[in-house]
């Protein structure tokens, strides 16, 4: 009995073993992947931009791989809480981050978020960029950037600029641009894009940085007058628009990009069937055709210049808060 009784533990034990090793052998090649629903975490609620281009991308990826992606909005905490998810998320490439420009460049400068970006995230791919917009109100009389930086000069500190919040995209964008043309404007913070909006419709402040498809209705109707956009080429929504760039200043770029991010430590051949999927997908004409119409376009790029541009915006960020003096209260 006894002999019986250990052969059937050494049984237990070999049983255990092999399928430990069988385990580590399906997560180094997932054989399979996906075989069962995939989780995109969302750092925003419903029906904002980025959630829109979510719900775009996902039925066609769905199509691409054979299995549901389920959105899970968790918006909160300036994009941290969603991060924080993925980060602590199983390397199996079925919990994903939809990750936003500011949140993965911007956020650990000024936060002290509970993760790593360069040690918790693997990047997949960028899906999408758009690009922002430099507005005044109608009554400052500048009808080119030149025009705007002559008048900025004759009048020292006297012309303010409107944002969504200190340490936001358009704040960032207004320091470094100021920085870049040598001109001097006084940030005035408000509680979001749509007050700031409001205040530059209202002639309170005078000048603002804007989201592409939040301001340029206000411009086709004579509200706002637009100097440039600030990415690197004209944007296909309003080509008649010169970039920063073309209106004397090369170099000078800002963007904001939506891209896809999975757990450090997921196996290559998963990153890489993502990665195809979402080649395809951002191809497919009636993708770009709804990307476009929100004020964005197409910008796929694989893991390595995933990685390099958040490097590169980070050190960019990096500069531009600490000359500007940023810090969050």
């Amino acid at each position: 009995m006894k002999q019986g009784a250990a052969i059937y533990r050494m049984t237990l034990a070999l049983g255990t073993c092999l399928l430990g090793a069988a385990m580590q052998l399906w997560a180094a090649d997932p054989a399979g992947y996906p075989n069962r629903p995939l989780r995109l975490v969302l750092p925003f609620a419903a029906g904002g931009g980025g959630d829109t281009v979510a719900r775009v991308v996902t039925p066609k990826l769905y199509e691409a791989l054979g299995q549901r992606w389920v959105i899970d909005n968790r918006d909160g905490a300036a994009g941290n809480i969603a991060a924080e998810i993925v980060a602590r998320a199983e390397p199996d490439g079925y919990t994903i981050f939809m990750g936003l420009s500011s949140i993965l460049t911007v956020n650990p400068l000024l936060y002290k978020p509970r993760f790593n970006v360069q040690k918790d995230f693997m990047p997949v791919s960028i899906l999408t960029a758009g690009q922002y917009m430099l507005v005044l109100h109608p009554t400052l009389k500048a009808a080119t950037v030149r025009d705007f930086i002559e008048l900025a000069k004759a009048q020292p500190g006297s012309l303010n600029y409107a944002s969504a919040g200190v340490g936001t995209p358009l704040n960032l964008a207004g320091e470094l641009f100021k920085s870049r043309t040598g001109i001097s404007m006084t940030h005035v913070p408000y509680k979001g894009g749509r007050p700031a909006l409001a205040a530059v419709l209202a002639g309170e402040v005078k000048v603002m940085f804007g989201a592409l498809p939040t301001v340029y209705p206000y411009v086709k109707t004579g509200q706002l007058k637009a100097l440039a956009v600030t990415g690197p080429r004209r944007p296909s929504l309003a080509p008649e628009i010169p970039t920063v760039a073309e209106s004397g200043f090369p170099g000078f770029s800002v963007t904001s990009w939506y891209g896809l991010l999975v757990p450090a430590r997921t196996p290559a051949k998963i990153v890489n069937t993502l990665y195809n999927a979402v080649e395809k997908v951002m191809q497919l004409p009636d993708v770009k055709e709804q990307i476009a119409r929100h004020g964005l376009e197409v910008s796929v790029e694989g893991t390595k210049a995933f990685a390099a541009r958040i490097r590169q915006e980070t050190i960019l960020w990096t500069d531009v808060i600490k000359s500007a003096g940023i810090k969050l209260e």
